[in-house]
């Protein structure tokens, strides 16, 4: 199976692209596309690998699956196209932001200035069909994520991964934690935001810190 995808990204995954799983699950995804409206379009389903290549991460947040709204999901966890109304978890990421940072609320809510400064912002699910959350999980896109950050974290050192919410903290046993960083709270959603799980984890200028001690430059966030 040849896979457009950045060329680091595609030295680290190659063994995963010839697997009968991931043979598999791409036989189902053009299968969903030719039926249905699907999210994110198909030039942008590997947009995280091609806006943050494999050698500039130095941070990782997970998502889920995709924004399944009409324009919403370009590829990018918790992100959307700019001129879009920022959806409830997102505004809850600026919010804290700026609480934690001091840092205006953008008009933008299209994160590829973040992956562009070395966060992969992965979900664990890439692509959806519209207006059906979930609906292209276990389908073996979880094993080709969760391939993703072990391998991340057994060929890195010093990452700093952020993982908001149940489903995002399943993922720790992947990550050798003596050679990276993790850094956990409640997802930024509305039901566990408000329940008070995410606001005040201070997360973003805690990377910064982290990044600090490693001499290298703060994320612009």
């Amino acid at each position: 199976m040849k896979v457009s995808i950045e060329s680091g990204w595609k030295s680290l995954l190659e063994p995963e692209f010839d697997t009968p799983y991931f043979n598999n699950l791409i036989s189902f995804v053009q299968k969903e596309y030719q039926e249905h409206q699907c999210y994110p379009k198909g030039s942008d389903i590997f947009a995280a690998f091609a806006h943050c290549p494999l050698h500039k991460v130095r941070v990782v947040i997970l998502g889920q699956d995709p924004y399944h709204g009409p324009g919403q999901a370009n590829g990018l966890s918790f992100s959307v196209h700019h001129g879009v109304r920022h959806p409830p978890s997102l505004v809850n990421i600026f919010r804290e932001i700026h609480t934690d940072t001091g840092a205006a609320y953008p008009e933008n809510g299209d994160l590829t200035r973040w992956a562009q400064q070395g966060v992969l912002l992965l979900n664990a699910v890439l692509t959806v069909r519209a207006a059906m959350a979930g609906s292209h999980r276990n389908k073996g896109w979880e094993t080709f994520t969760d391939a993703v950050i072990r391998g991340l974290s057994d060929t890195r050192e010093g990452l700093i991964f952020l993982l908001w919410g149940g489903y995002a903290k399943k993922k720790i046993p992947l990550i050798d934690l003596k050679r990276h960083h993790v850094l956990t709270s409640g997802h930024p959603s509305p039901l566990s935001a408000n329940r008070g799980h995410w606001f005040g984890n201070r997360h973003f200028s805690k990377v910064n810190d982290l990044l600090q001690l490693q001499n290298s430059p703060p994320i612009i966030w």
